[in-house]
Formats: C-alpha cells, sequence, structure tokens
C-alpha cells in the first residue's frame, strides 16, 4: 500500500509545521499521530495515527545516504543519522524499534549558530573556548542544550582563532565554515568507527582544537585525556546531570580512580552543567547551569578529597574572580529577575 510519507515533500510539510511551533522535537511512532515537543510538552498533530509502513517509508527517505543501515537496523536496533530538508535545515534523526516496529526523533538543529549572549551562557563557562589546551566539559541530560553549547564554543573558536579544529561527531549536527580556522568534520559510522577511534585518528591530523561528541566509554575517555595531556584544547560532553557525578562517572569510567583522578585534575579547564526551564512569561526556554572552573584548589580537590573542600563548597565560594556557581545559586538569580517561577526553581534544584 502506498503511504503518502513515502514522498520528501509530505515529510518536509510535517517538518515545516513544527518549525513553525517552535519545536525541538517530532516524534513519529506506529499508532499515534507525528508529534512535536513544544516549550518542553509533546504536542500531537492532527492526522490520522501512523502504521507500520509511515514511520518505515520515513525511516528509508532519512536513511537514504546509508541504505547498508536501514538493512541492518533489525540487527542494530537503533542508529543516529543527520538528515537536511532544503529551506528547512539540518535534523538530528534516531531511529529505533519499538514493539517491533520503526520510530523516530527528529531533533531541529538552527541554521544559525546561537551565540553565547543569546544561549545565556555564564561568562566563565564562554571563557572556557579561549583555553589553548586542556579539557572542557559540557554535561547534562538529553535535550538540555549540551549539543547547541559546545556549537557555540566551537563557533567561537573557529571566528576568532586560526587553528585547525577535528570534529568527531554522531551524527554531525551543526556544520562549521568560514571564520579563522579550518574544521574537519567528521561522523561516526561513516567517517571513522567510533569515537575514540577518531580521536586517535585526529591526533595524527596536526589539530589544535578537538570536539567529541560524547565521552560513552573508557576507550573514548582514554583518548580523550591523551589529547588534552598533549597539549590539545578538546571540548566534550557526558549525560550527567551535575558537575559532582560528571566527575564520579570520569572516576568509575577510568583504568583506576586513582589514576583518573591524577590526570583530571592535571588537564581539566571546566565543566558546565545545564538544564534548561520553562521561561515564567512568554513560553520558551530558560538555561539554568553550574560552573566549575579548574583553579588550583579544584584541582587539589579533584586529585585529593580528602581533607580537601568539595567541588560544591569551592562552587559557591568561587563566584568572585573565577566566575564558578552552583545551580542552586543559578536558578536563585534567575527566579529573581521573573525569568523562573520559584516552583519550577525548587523541583530544579532538587534533581
Amino acid at each position: 500500500m502506498t503511504t503518502p510519507y513515502a514522498s520528501e515533500a509530505f515529510l518536509h510539510q510535517i517538518l515545516a509545521k513544527a518549525q513553525a511551533a517552535q519545536a525541538s522535537d517530532i516524534h513519529l511512532r506506529v499508532g499515534q499521530p507525528p508529534g512535536a515537543r513544544v516549550h518542553g510538552d509533546i504536542v500531537y498533530f492532527r492526522a490520522e495515527p501512523l502504521k507500520p509502513e509511515d514511520t518505515e517509508a520515513v525511516a528509508r527517505l532519512v536513511l537514504a545516504r546509508r541504505p547498508a543501515v536501514l538493512g541492518a537496523l533489525g540487527s542494530l536496533r537503533e542508529v543516529d543519522v543527520s538528515y537536511e530538508a532544503e529551506g528547512l535545515g539540518r535534523f538530528r534523526v534516531h531511529v529505533y524499534l519499538q514493539r517491533g516496529t520503526i520510530a523516530l526523533v527528529l531533533r531541529l538543529i538552527p541554521a544559525k549558530i546561537p551565540s553565547f549572549e543569546a544561549l545565556g551562557v555564564p561568562p566563565a563557562a564562554r571563557g572556557f573556548a579561549d583555553k589553548s589546551r586542556g579539557l572542557v566539559l559540557v554535561v547534562g541530560a538529553a535535550g538540555q542544550g549540551k549539543t547547541t553549547t559546545l556549537a557555540s564554543m566551537l563557533a567561537h573558536i573557529v571566528e576568532a582563532h586560526p587553528r585547525h579544529v577535528v570534529t568527531v561527531e554522531d551524527p554531525i549536527e551543526f556544520v562549521h565554515d568560514g571564520g579563522r580556522a579550518t574544521v574537519s568534520q567528521r561522523e561516526v559510522g561513516s567517517d571513522t568507527e567510533s569515537f575514540a577511534s577518531g580521536v586517535r585518528a585526529a591526533l595524527r591530523q596536526d589539530p589544535n582544537v578537538l570536539l567529541v561528541g560524547e565521552i560513552r566509554d573508557a576507550a573514548t575517555l582514554e583518548a580523550v585525556l591523551q589529547a588534552a595531556e598533549t597539549g590539545h584544547l578538546v571540548l566534550s560532553s557526558l549525560p550527567t546531570p551535575d558537575v559532582g557525578r560528571t566527575v564520579r562517572r570520569l572516576l568509575a569510567m577510568g583504568p583506576t580512580p586513582e589514576e583518573t583522578r591524577e590526570r583530571l585534575s592535571a588537564c581539566l579547564q571546566g565543566i558546565v552543567a545545564q538544564r534548561l526551564l520553562p521561561r515564567r512569561e512568554g513560553g520558551g526556554l530558560v538555561l539554568a547551569s553550574e560552573v566549575l572552573v579548574a583553579t588550583g584548589a579544584v584541582r587539589g580537590a579533584i586529585e585529593r578529597p580528602e581533607g580537601n573542600p568539595s567541588l560544591r563548597e569551592l562552587m559557591e565560594k568561587g563566584v568572585t574572580p573565577s566566575g564558578m556557581q552552583t545551580f542552586a545559586m543559578h536558578v536563585e538569580r534567575l527566579v529573581a529577575e521573573g525569568l523562573v517561577h520559584a516552583d519550577v526553581a525548587r523541583a530544579a534544584t532538587q534533581l
């Protein structure tokens, strides 16, 4: 049976509607109409529930550049790819199986990379992009703007510094060109086998800056630490909710906590943890962030936690001159400025 979803023009109509509604994600799942996440909530289109042939047709469209992946979806179970819709922009697409049928989530990628100011990235975190070496982490749960903040940092580097930038992404989302830097963007699955192998190969490509989409395993962590230790600036992310749990995740991922503490304390430049909160008025989202700057005291607390203040204590005391802050401190300011409702603030700081 022919399905309208086999038409790229029909798919683009759905994407355009979601874009006009300021949606962040589009959900296509059998048994439900197409849905879109708008300002945090899922809303559904006035349409018939999707059938298995509908979602399969969309998967064929978005995986047209990688037909082997579509054929192997039954064994892979899920895959991430990028998709470009002419006149609409780029989308990050997650294709997965649920109840034996194909489902998709398409995330809209802004055509223009937002500035630090537009995102609300705090000044201390903006300074990380001007470092010449070391490790910078942007962390947070899924959908909290990590990729966009990393893209903004990289855009600043590309515009401001004559460097060679190599990215290893899964998939490539924002496209970086122009500016003073030379940028090589590599996609896991098509340009390189994995994050770890991509980073190891990048070290032979004369880079100044590496962007690694996510530290997912011990092999990637080892490659990232090696790159940061050998004089490169490395930007990456983890799906951890705050600074403290980020450090604990890294320590658990490394060969031994002691070795990882020593290496991390030596090369870390900073951590930005993010949460997007509903704006009090007018719709949209507001960025709340926690910022750790690798001062001497912070490095000491990471390497030797016994007998040193905790990272939280250092963030609370390091507002000046380093610009550190906890989530609670930033959310309190957002409430005082009338940007976030007090109830939202309380819920956010209890996560």
